[in-house]
């Protein structure tokens, strides 16, 4: 490994609501015209922008002096080659920390919270003035981290997608998925808006969501009950949650295996039924998918490599 300060780091930005928007209408007139046409504050949009860069500009300065460093976006990290010894830095919501760390192996990631006003920043405890003194630390390997365990989705030809918060196997459009899922002994066909199975980091996420309105809709439907609590998990658990979402009972399809828990040496398969539009895509980002179409199997489970989030 090189010496401390030899150690490249690779800052991995957003683009701003404000830049999405003037790609998709050209010019900043346009994209204001858009926004207060429909009655919206097209100031915040603005504020949002001019905050994020000037940040940016400081963690630049940081990096200027550090030495080695590389600025990409965050759309380029699927093709991006990390190097072993990179120590990496996420500036944006705490997404741009999950979106990273899923094509991570090993690798410090320091999450930095461009605009605490905005971002509650569960994963972004520091802010770009940080940088100078936290730099030296993680490449000296003299800062603590956390680690993050993540979720695996191996398809039968040999194409893995790794997740931070969740993976989503189901359809692409707002149809019903038709899969055949097998986990525990158990197998069955099914019928239903999709499952996740989500990680540690994920259960306070999407899956508690699942889990909050299901009991509340049982509840309003079922017997006077003790309401009932839920439980995250810590983000280091060695366990990953699965939740079937809206499961349609029929003659040909069933719903019986519409949630749990798979430990370490476990694993849910999962068979498309799916003329087209099947997908695997994971921490919410769409474009970075996997076809999962008729015949298509995958296997998922917890990943061997793991997250570590510089704390």
């Amino acid at each position: 490994m090189p010496a401390a300060n030899d150690r490249k780091i690779v800052l991995v930005t957003r683009k701003t609501r404000l830049e999405d928007l003037i790609a998709r209408y050209l010019t900043p007139a346009q994209a204001r015209f858009y926004v207060e046409h429909l009655g919206a504050d097209f100031s915040d949009y603005e504020r949002e922008h001019e905050v994020y860069h000037a940040q940016r500009r400081t963690a630049l300065q940081v990096l200027e002096q550090w030495g080695r460093y590389q600025v990409i976006e965050r759309g380029l990290l699927p093709n991006f080659i990390f190097a072993p010894d990179d120590i990496v830095v996420a500036l944006g919501q705490d997404g741009v920390v999950a979106n990273t760390m899923k094509y991570l192996d090993g690798h410090p990631l320091i999450g930095v919270n461009p605009d605490p006003a905005r971002h509650d920043g569960i994963l972004l405890p520091f802010a770009p003035r940080d940088l100078a003194k936290l730099l030296p630390e993680v490449a000296a390997d003299k800062r603590d981290s956390q680690a993050v365990t993540m979720a695996e989705a191996r398809l039968s030809d040999g194409q893995v997608l790794h997740a931070v918060n969740d993976l989503f196997v189901g359809a692409r459009t707002h149809v019903s998925a038709v899969y055949e899922i097998a986990t525990g002994g158990m197998t069955e066909r099914q019928s239903s808006s999709g499952l996740i199975v989500s990680t540690g980091l994920g259960s306070t996420a999407w899956f508690k969501s699942i889990v909050t309105g299901s009991l509340a809709i049982a509840g309003s439907f079922g017997p006077p009950s003790a309401p009932a609590s839920y439980d995250a998990l810590a983000w280091d658990a060695a366990e990953l949650r699965f939740a079937v979402r809206e499961p349609f009972p029929s003659r040909h399809s069933q719903t019986s295996l519409v949630c749990g828990r798979l430990a370490p040496m476990e694993q849910l398969r999962i068979r498309s039924l799916m003329g087209d539009n099947g997908v695997i895509f994971s921490d919410g980002i769409e474009a970075d998918r996997l076809d999962f179409n008729a015949g298509a199997e995958v296997t998922i489970g917890i990943a061997a490599r793991r997250g570590r989030l510089i704390v």
